[in-house]
């Protein structure tokens, strides 16, 4: 792996300075969270915003409403986030957990277990279980993403998910503030330039000097 420690921690203070504050994750309630990591699989976030606008509307973001929910209903209201029917499967299922687990007893679990927690529900992989982790329970886990990942590569830096957290936690203080807002200026600047033929204006290529 060729990205430094103090590497990563320039990258933070280039992005903060040129994006500012991003104030993520957007969402009342820490179930909302958790319905919103389940969605964004695989979509884009302003799908999730319109299903999560239309979950609201019928009264489906609480553990209890949304375990019971007719499935029928529930694939309609999320068809726009795609793989609707397993989306849908999948929600239910997590919200049963919840529903039958007061969240704050899960959230107070040491941050291990509570990932080992979220891994073995149905759907939640490293990424979903991370984002639920810090996002909602407010622990302190980096969240790897296909961004985060790309970005990495480009700087010359490559592995696995596990890796690149690793990577991660052990460059920066253990702060959930700080988790929190080094992934959403990741998002957003990948958003703005990765993919899009912007690469010669990238100011993180081929990475900030020592």
């Amino acid at each position: 792996m060729n990205v430094r420690n103090n590497n990563l921690l320039k990258v933070y203070q280039i992005l903060l300075e040129e994006l500012g504050p991003q104030y993520w994750w957007p969402a009342e309630t820490a179930f909302e969270v958790v319905v919103g990591a389940m969605l964004t699989q695989q979509t884009k976030w302003s799908n999730v915003e319109k299903a999560i606008c239309d979950l609201k509307g019928h009264g489906l973001l609480h553990p209890r409403t949304l375990a019971e929910a007719d499935l029928l209903l529930l694939e309609e209201l999320i068809r726009c986030c795609g793989f609707y029917r397993q989306k849908a499967s999948r929600l239910k299922n997590i919200a049963s957990f919840f529903a039958e687990n007061p969240m704050d007893d899960v959230f107070s679990l040491p941050v291990d277990l509570l990932r080992e927690k979220m891994l073995s529900l149905k759907g939640v992989g490293n990424e979903t279980a991370d984002s639920i982790i810090l996002y909602a329970a407010h622990k302190p886990r980096f969240v790897i993403d296909a961004y985060t990942t790309r970005i990495l590569k480009c700087m010359g830096t490559e592995g696995d998910y596990m890796q690149l957290q690793h990577l991660f936690e052990s460059a920066l203080p253990e702060d959930v503030g700080l988790y929190q807002e080094y992934h959403a200026l990741i998002v957003e600047y990948s958003k703005t330039f990765c993919g899009r033929g912007r690469c010669s204006e990238c100011l993180l290529w081929p990475g900030p000097d020592d």
